[in-house]
């Protein structure tokens, strides 16, 4: 057909968010030339449509990529699209572009197979060895956008972590999930996009805040931590709603697993309900236990290695970084400094006694000796109280946790009875403590692996009871014996003095009158032998010292000292001993060079013998 009239004839270019929807019969579109067979010429009217024109209907010589007039001269129910060429000296040309309405992220699942628009910001960019897929953040959730070129090729390399952008595109489900087909990603003008970002902000800000819920017990002391808890759970609720991955940091024993376990599931349980990947909980959080009551240098650096390579791989943020049951002392600043040189956030849940050094570190720090409180009050309790605020659905799994980490951590609290009294009818004292002792004898273990799986069966996260008490019986039964054959080695060794003070001193060599590299571990052995003691000495103040070639751990009853003083005391008192370490007030380590040990023992029992002894 030829026809000179500009009025008469109209040629449509179709936008790239016309779908088939978009084409009719009869019309004619400007076309581009695809790819060639031996019964036609393949044409792409957008990037999304394409159609054959047979060659019995071809006009001409052509090459990939050639602009060409074709009319569609059927659609047929499959889908396909019969053209034929046209060549037209005059006409006018008609853009159509589909107005997609812009839709918030959480109503995608009632949008499959339709073409929509989303705003929002880029929050990952994954390069798989077919499409690039883009993980889009808006005000109500995050979704995974899929853009082709062709296998292994980089979509949209304009396009970067953090910009606001448009993306229009099909909504499909692939492997179950919602997923966006994208047929265009524009990046919006800076004025536009201030707008966008301000209110995806303003929601997210909205979102993120934690509900209003009691307590799990009356406490005053954990009353005026509310503020500063609910501090950490709005920064930890809004790093899941942006896709900001989440390292979690604990110390390696009872307590500190209870209370990172019990974020854990807050955190697993919401960043499943906010969208993603299918396994983006694993990817997006990370457990893992740190051996030493402080973010050690070992500690941050792994750390660091895991979250750059997973940046350079994977398009992810640089991490949000937890620490519970550790975090609050001068011991933790080394870490602390490295990580500033990579803008790493820290919020921390521990009580350990503090040092103000540190929080200017820290997005948020919720610690009970800021309000009053001392290390009674578990990081257990604590990171329980906190994971209720993240995600309340999980209580029913972790209102049992702070029982356990009150016992497990030897709390003299009276919120130890309380969280005690609250699960009793399921977990009677006696269970507590055998759940407490099976996490420290599996977590010898385990190293530096979380054991997620079999953590959560140990303390019946997973609801099957009956493996739960068969493997606690088994892990309780195993650590006792290897308990008792400690001791049998360690007790004949202990050496009594009375100090001015009149508290009773015991002193174990745990490095030549003790079974190494086995479980109980240094810290634990000169604990039990710091219990036999105890019960040896009803009514006494008693400090057992287990010592090795550089180290030291303390264990108190009745002896009213400060360690994390005493340490800092020593270091300035006793050049070239390389004095460090810390704790809590009356359980604590320390850490010194192998030549210097008699002379830092010896100072260190003299400080003892002055402290005063508390009524029993």
């Amino acid at each position: 057909m030829q026809n000179n009239d500009v009025n008469d004839v109209l040629v449509y270019r179709l936008g790239s968010g016309c779908d088939l929807a978009d084409v009719a019969e009869g019309n004619i579109y400007q076309g581009k030339v695809q790819g060639f067979a031996n019964f036609g010429m393949f044409v792409q009217l957008n990037d999304r449509i394409k159609g054959l024109v047979h060659k019995t209907n071809m006009k001409g010589e052509h090459k990939e990529r050639d602009s060409i007039l074709v009319r569609v001269r059927q659609i047929r129910p499959n889908g396909n699209i019969d053209l034929e060429e046209v060549v037209i000296q005059v006409y006018q040309v008609q853009n159509m572009e589909r107005k997609s309405t812009t839709v918030r992220i959480s109503d995608l699942a009632g949008k499959i197979g339709r073409t929509v628009a989303i705003e929002g910001e880029i929050a990952q960019i994954k390069q798989t060895s077919g499409p690039t897929i883009f993980t889009i953040v808006d005000e109500t959730g995050t979704q995974n956008v899929a853009a082709f070129v062709e296998a292994g090729v980089r979509a949209y390399p304009e396009a970067e972590n953090g910009d606001i952008v448009m993306v229009i595109g099909e909504v499909m489900m692939r492997n179950n999930q919602l997923q966006i087909e994208a047929d265009m990603l524009t990046i919006l003008a800076s004025d536009e996009a201030a707008i966008v970002r301000a209110r995806i902000e303003k929601a997210l800000d909205l979102r993120s805040e934690p509900e209003e819920i009691p307590l799990l017990v009356k406490s005053d002391v954990i009353e005026r931590l509310r503020p500063e808890m609910r501090k950490v759970a709005k920064i930890i609720r809004k790093a899941v709603f942006t896709s900001q991955p989440i390292i979690l940091r604990h110390h390696a024993d009872a307590d500190g697993i209870c209370s990172a376990v019990a974020i854990e599931q807050a955190v697993v349980a919401l960043i499943r309900e906010s969208g993603g990947d299918f396994d983006s909980d694993y990817f997006l959080f990370k457990r893992a236990p740190s051996k030493a009551p402080f973010y050690e240098i070992e500690d941050i650096t792994r750390d660091l290695d895991f979250s750059t390579k997973d940046h350079i791989r994977f398009g992810q943020k640089m991490p949000l970084v937890l620490l519970t049951d550790n975090g609050s002392t001068e011991e933790d600043e080394p870490a602390y400094k490295i990580a500033s040189v990579y803008d790493i956030p820290f919020v921390v849940i521990d009580h350990h006694h503090p040092d103000a050094t540190i929080d200017k570190y820290l997005l948020a720090h919720v610690n009970p000796y800021h309000v009053g409180g001392d290390f009674g009050i578990t990081a257990g309790m604590l990171g329980t109280e906190v994971a209720r605020l993240i995600n309340p659905k999980v209580e029913p799994l972790i209102r049992h946790l702070p029982a356990v980490a009150g016992v497990g951590d030897r709390s003299e609290a009276p919120e130890r009875a309380l969280f005690l009294a609250l699960v009793r009818d399921q977990y009677p004292e006696e269970a507590c403590k055998d759940i407490a002792l099976a996490l420290d004898y599996e977590q010898f273990w385990l190293r530096f692996n979380d054991g997620r799986e079999i953590v959560r069966d140990i303390l019946n996260i997973t609801g099957n009871t009956e493996r739960h008490k068969k493997l606690v019986r088994l892990l309780v039964d195993g650590a006792n014996t290897m308990i008792e054959d400690q001791m049998s080695a360690c007790m004949p060794h202990v050496v009594p003095r009375v100090l001015k003070n009149e508290a009773h001193l015991f002193l174990i060599d745990v490095e030549i009158h003790a079974h190494k590299f086995t479980f109980p571990p240094p810290g634990k052995t000169s604990g039990e032998v710091h219990d036999r003691l105890c019960r040896q000495n009803a009514g006494k103040a008693v400090v057992t010292i287990g010592f090795g070639p550089d180290f030291a751990v303390l264990r108190s009853r009745g002896v009213l000292m400060n360690i994390p003083r005493m340490v800092r005391e020593l270091r300035n008192e006793i050049p070239g001993g390389g004095i460090s370490g810390g704790g809590h007030l009356v359980v604590g380590s320390i850490k010194f060079v192998e030549g210097m040990r008699d002379v830092v023992l010896e100072a260190l029992i003299s400080k003892i013998s002055d402290a005063d002894i508390q009524n029993l």
